[in-house]
């Protein structure tokens, strides 16, 4: 039986009510999986009894394991069609099947797919929402979901936690502000490899988006220059065999001290030293939303991705891009600059502007410190 007893009309258009049951499906990669969390930090503090369900893709789950505000996680199938076997699509039909015994509320599909959607409708849901500025829906769709439409401009330059905190709002009156990632610290777990000594700067090298790496030589010179300032260098690497490979390269080529987590630090893991680092030096990747979450000083190194739209979300940040690149129009510029040049625009971001932005952080903070001394 479903409880939904509206009670008056807020100024958002939104209902409120008191929910009993939520459910959150986004069937993204890794990082916006994650992006997702302020959305269900503002719904668990509107709401505080309401029982919150979350779908994502199988892959995605270990990034929400810092998330307190969800009670059920669950996972569809691989979004690669060839990924896909009979397996999966048993998997899908259980999951499908396990969602609409539940009597939710609401659904929220926060990731664009219509995948998602009919998983969403399928849940029985009394009440559901979308984005429906990507791309033109259905009329059939638009009869049965609430439906966030904005400008495509608007669109362009908004935040993908602000994008999904939006969609939500149209059902669940959630506030105005946003607020940040999350991982918390008590669901972290200890890094047990090599001797981690404070204080120190963990890197994050590896995506498997190759047009998003910034070059190795950058790196090794990055990491000996803040070596020389007394921060030892922790390379963080994911399981893929590539990514382990350049860590143990970046590993030998720094030297002093420098160790690499070598593709066994799950993200429990990795959040704790996150927690714990004085500052995350990355490309646009789920590492960097990660160190966001855990309100890592961040500096964050943009190629072919829109800062507007993926850079770190309310933590201390600086972005670092390509010189003269319209940071709107990266896309774009990628494809020019790799038949004009043959690189990439991440290849371009220049090591001096990088260094800058770190130096320029590490005042920063160290100038903060020094004021809450005194004060």
């Amino acid at each position: 039986m479903f409880v939904f007893a509206p009670v008056r009309t807020v100024e958002s258009g939104a209902l409120k009510f008191t929910p009993v049951r939520l459910l959150f499906i986004k069937l993204r990669h890794i990082g916006d999986a994650l992006i997702m969390t302020p959305t269900l930090t503002a719904a668990r503090r509107q709401f505080p009894d309401a029982e919150i369900w979350v779908v994502v893709r199988q892959g995605c789950e270990g990034i929400l394991a810092g998330c307190p505000a969800i009670d059920r996680l669950l996972t569809a199938a691989p979004a690669e069609k060839w990924n896909r076997g009979l397996s999966s699509l048993c998997s899908e039909v259980r999951l499908a099947a396990t969602l609409r015994q539940q009597p939710f509320d609401c659904a929220f599909e926060l990731g664009d797919s219509s995948r998602g959607r009919w998983l969403a409708w399928l849940s029985g849901a009394k009440k559901l929402a979308t984005d429906g500025s990507l791309r033109p829906l259905s009329r059939w769709w638009r009869r049965r979901f609430a439906l966030l439409e904005m400008p495509v401009a608007e669109r362009k330059q908004c935040h993908r936690a602000r994008k999904d905190f939006l969609v939500t709002s149209q059902l669940l009156p959630l506030g105005d502000e946003v607020p940040p990632l999350c991982f918390a610290r008590e669901r972290t777990e200890d890094w047990t490899g090599a001797t981690v000594r404070p204080p120190f700067v963990v890197f994050h090298p590896g995506t498997r988006w190759l047009r998003k790496r910034w070059p190795v030589a950058h790196w090794t010179e990055l990491g000996r220059r803040l070596t020389a300032l007394g921060f030892q260098i922790v390379i963080s690497a994911g399981p893929d065999l590539d990514e382990v490979a350049l860590a143990q390269q970046l590993e030998t080529a720094i030297g002093a001290g420098t160790i690499s987590t070598a593709g066994r630090a799950n993200w429990r893991k990795l959040a704790g030293l996150l927690h714990r680092a004085r500052l995350f030096v990355g490309v646009d990747t789920a590492a960097m939303h990660l160190a966001a979450a855990c309100q890592c000083p961040t500096v964050a190194i943009f190629g072919p991705s829109k800062p507007a739209i993926w850079h770190p979300w309310r933590v201390l940040h600086r972005l670092v891009g390509p010189p003269g690149a319209i940071l709107a129009e990266m896309r774009a510029l990628e494809l020019e600059e790799q038949e004009r040049l043959g690189g990439t625009l991440t290849e371009r971001v220049a090591l001096d502007d990088v260094w800058m932005a770190t130096s320029q952080l590490l005042q920063e903070l160290t100038v903060a410190e020094e004021s809450c001394q005194k004060g």
